[in-house]
């Protein structure tokens, strides 16, 4: 038995269309749900905050510490900053009115982009520096204050604030929007601005 060579019929034509990239959510219904309720919950930490601080809801924020009744935001915790190498950074920050202003549209901007499933990707960047910012603040490396008391760090390095700026960062990543949000509508209405995503 033989086998025929192929005809050489010319150069082999190659797509210059780029290979579509796999969707997590699309190829693992369970893990987009588990990313959905991640997504969602994770909003809901920044609406939240900026609710209780907006309207003093007695949690975090007493009521006379509401921003609509002329409290700051920012002052209580920025002011009560007593570790790091920024500490007079904050110190000089707290209270004032663009960073009161800031500090609020990015908790509000962040929370409602985040729960929709839209802009995902400014959000993460957005929340990250924030929670970046916030960590700084808090300055988890030392272990007394400026004030000689202890600080009662429990992590030099990992707290909260990266944990949250590290699951922006994954649900913007695996198009977390896509299960229980509006992130496949959203991508449609960018279209090719993939950073508005």
């Amino acid at each position: 038995m033989s086998i025929k060579p192929q005809e050489n019929t010319g150069p082999v034509q190659r797509s210059t269309e780029p290979a579509p990239v796999p969707d997590f959510v699309a190829e693992s219904p369970v893990a987009g749900k588990v990313l959905a309720v991640l997504r969602i919950v994770t909003g809901f930490v920044f609406l939240w905050a900026f609710l209780d601080k907006l309207f003093g809801l007695g949690y975090a924020t007493p009521s006379k510490g509401a921003w609509i009744s002329g409290g700051s935001p920012t002052k209580g915790f920025l002011s009560s900053v007593h570790v790091g190498p920024f500490e007079s950074v904050f110190h000089a920050w707290a209270g004032t009115w663009w960073a009161d202003t800031l500090f609020m549209l990015g908790l509000a901007g962040v929370g409602v982009a985040v729960i929709a499933g839209v802009g995902l990707r400014l959000s993460a960047i957005a929340g990250s520096l924030m929670m970046l910012m916030m960590w700084a603040a808090e300055w988890p490396f030392a272990q007394s204050m400026s004030t000689g008391e202890a600080t009662h760090s429990t992590n030099p390095v990992i707290d909260y604030h990266i944990i949250y700026a590290l699951i922006l960062i994954v649900v913007a990543a695996a198009a977390g929007g896509n299960t229980w949000g509006l992130g496949r509508r959203w991508a449609e209405l960018v279209g090719d601005r993939k950073w508005l995503r």
